[in-house]
């Protein structure tokens, strides 16, 4: 093997020949040094908002402390085509696609990849809702072909992405490669290459994408939240690990050093929470996973750009060698681009820190909608209209996600319902559970985007409300089982749930739960038809996959046998919409509290 393929594999095919090149031509010392100009402009968690994303998703607050409306892919276009110039590297900081609107996640979001590619986008880390359709459906928007089960979209075969996807934390859980054969190299090349890759394992991914601007190298790292095998689906990720953010990037640093790369820029799709309601280009991040990430990594990266949590930020942060670090987040939906400029050492080609200067630009829609994305755009929205558009079932009044104190959302308990019915038949399933976090919006009562009048519901708003295409499932849990399911609703607990997340019950099932009881004794008084349920019955649990694989921290669930598959969620959904109409908000007091 020669070090030139031996490089192309410890780089997972991320930068093939260039490394080499990199590697054999040293900087000059005897040349002065010179600065050359190098721009960023950032967008994370896009979320396939092709159209103007509406009511709190379309605002933002802006620079001057205005709440403005913003986003809308047209609007990404013409404010990125004002923001770049010819020193500028498009970049994206995951969850570009999943949990996406109905435009897009009819064509398994080929629509918002191509969209992103029409931008300019060159480098972007995977977020956790790459993997939301598994680990091989991530490949193939990679790569290209089309959808094994529904084909081709109307616009021909896919033809993949146009940037470099890049997860240096996303490893194969039973593939190792044998360092012993790598001694054949010999040299301290080879010795310095395995000491980097010892204990790291195989990437999934390229782990980084160089890029050459001005005539010096931008080496970007990319990580995903390591809580990924907790928020998606584990069947499409069944042969993935994913590691410590910190430890991977550490390793992708030392690589991206082997082959002379000191600009170093970790795209990462984890962040912070904020303080509400102040300047996007404030430092209002309150630490947390993104600050631990920005303020341990390797010394030699000098930019955090971060994504996951839908806040807007810019911090600087201390690294590990008590340097500035910019760590920055661009909100989500496509309402903010982060700007970065910097300047690197053609010399020693390293990013000057003291140069570096980041804003977040609100994508305003006060300006004219790019007219060819417009365009591309309409296209799309024309091609899904006879489904989004379809009436599917009628409210009597606005139907919310939002949490009543039981923690109960009158459109979670809806859903709950919903599949309950869809899961008795087949399944026998005698309850059902829905995870807070799958009610991704709320049913209007107002007139419906294709104009049918007060309280008709469409396809696309139910898709809305229901994005993720999970399948239906039903598993036996005993009482107990059932009751440990509950209690993993609260922190405090060996599932180390992260915060309270309350499932949504169906109708016929109740129970009390107690805030100030300690973990494991909170749950008391579960009844199923307002009979009592025992620690040694059986019951019949529906929930979707998602719920069933341990997702969100319910990891009780993966206890439960007999499993039952059926319809998908946004099916059994629809069904309940078309029947019974008009439909009225379900009460939320299924779930009684005490102090």
């Amino acid at each position: 093997m020669t070090s030139r393929s031996f490089l192309r594999l410890a780089l997972a095919g991320a930068v093939a020949s260039g490394a080499v090149t990199l590697a054999a031509l040293p900087a000059d010392a005897s040349r002065p040094p010179r600065t050359v100009p190098v721009r960023l402009l950032a967008l994370n968690d896009f979320h396939g908002n092709l159209e103007p994303p509406t009511g709190s998703s379309g605002r933002m607050v802006d620079e001057h402390g205005d709440t403005v409306d913003a986003g809308g892919a047209a609007y990404v276009a013409t404010h990125m085509k004002a923001l770049a110039d010819e020193n500028t590297i498009a970049v994206a900081q995951g969850d570009l696609i999943g949990a996406t609107p109905l435009i897009s996640a009819a064509y398994h979001d080929e629509p918002s990849v191509e969209f992103l590619g029409k931008l300019g986008l060159e480098v972007a880390a995977v977020g956790n809702h790459e993997f939301d359709e598994g680990y091989a459906e991530l490949r193939r928007i990679m790569k290209g072909g089309c959808h094994p089960v529904d084909g081709c979209s109307p616009a021909g075969e896919w033809k993949g992405a146009k940037f470099d996807y890049v997860g240096a934390n996303v490893l194969f859980k039973n593939r190792h490669e044998k360092t012993d054969a790598l001694a054949a190299l010999g040299g301290s090349d080879s010795a310095k290459v395995k000491q980097a890759l010892s204990g790291w394992g195989v990437p999934a991914l390229p782990p980084v994408s160089i890029k050459w601007m001005n005539g010096v190298p931008i080496g970007f790292i990319g990580l995903v939240t390591q809580t990924t095998p907790g928020i998606v689906s584990s069947e499409g990720i069944k042969d993935l690990t994913f590691v410590d953010e910190v430890k991977a990037a550490n390793v992708a640093s030392k690589l991206l050093r082997l082959v002379g790369v000191k600009a170093q820029v970790v795209l990462v799709h984890e962040g912070d929470q904020v303080n509400q309601g102040q300047s996007p280009d404030a430092c209002s991040a309150v630490p947390g996973a993104g600050n631990r990430i920005a303020t341990q990594v390797d010394p030699e990266i000098d930019v955090v750009l971060s994504g996951h949590s839908h806040q807007a930020y810019v911090c600087t942060v201390k690294d590990p060698a008590g340097g500035d670090r910019l760590f920055s987040q661009g909100g989500s939906f496509g309402r903010v681009i982060t700007q970065v400029d910097m300047k690197v050492n053609a010399r020693t080609r390293d990013i000057d820190r003291a140069s570096i200067v980041a804003d977040n630009h609100v994508v305003t829609r006060t300006v004219t909608a790019d007219p060819e994305i417009s365009a591309f755009v309409q296209t799309w929205k024309d091609r899904v209209a006879p489904v989004a558009n379809k009436a599917v079932g009628t409210i009597t009044a606005d139907i919310t996600n939002t949490a009543a104190p039981s923690g109960e959302s009158p459109l979670g308990n809806l859903i709950a319902d919903a599949q309950l019915a869809a899961t008795r038949t087949g399944g026998n399933a005698q309850i059902a559970l829905m995870n807070p976090g799958g009610v991704r919006a709320s049913l209007s009562h107002a007139s419906s985007p294709a104009g049918e009048g007060d309280g008709v519901v469409t396809y696309g708003e139910a898709f809305t409300v229901q994005p993720f295409n999970n399948l239906m499932q039903v598993v036996t849990l005993t009482g107990a089982q059932l009751k440990t399911v509950l209690e993993q609703q609260f922190t405090g607990g060996p599932n180390n749930q992260a915060f309270t997340k309350i499932l949504q019950p169906s109708a016929n099932f109740t129970y009390t739960y107690t805030d100030s009881a300690p973990w494991g004794s909170k749950v008391s008084d579960m009844k199923i038809d307002g009979t009592p349920v025992t620690d040694t019955q059986t019951v019949r649990v529906a929930a979707n996959n998602f719920l069933v694989g341990g997702g969100d921290a319910f990891l009780a669930f993966r206890d439960g046998t007999d499993v039952w598959s059926g319809p998908l969620d946004i099916d059994a959904f629809v069904d309940h919409l078309g029947k019974d109409n008009p439909i009225a908000p379900p009460a939320t007091d299924r779930i009684t509290v005490t102090g």
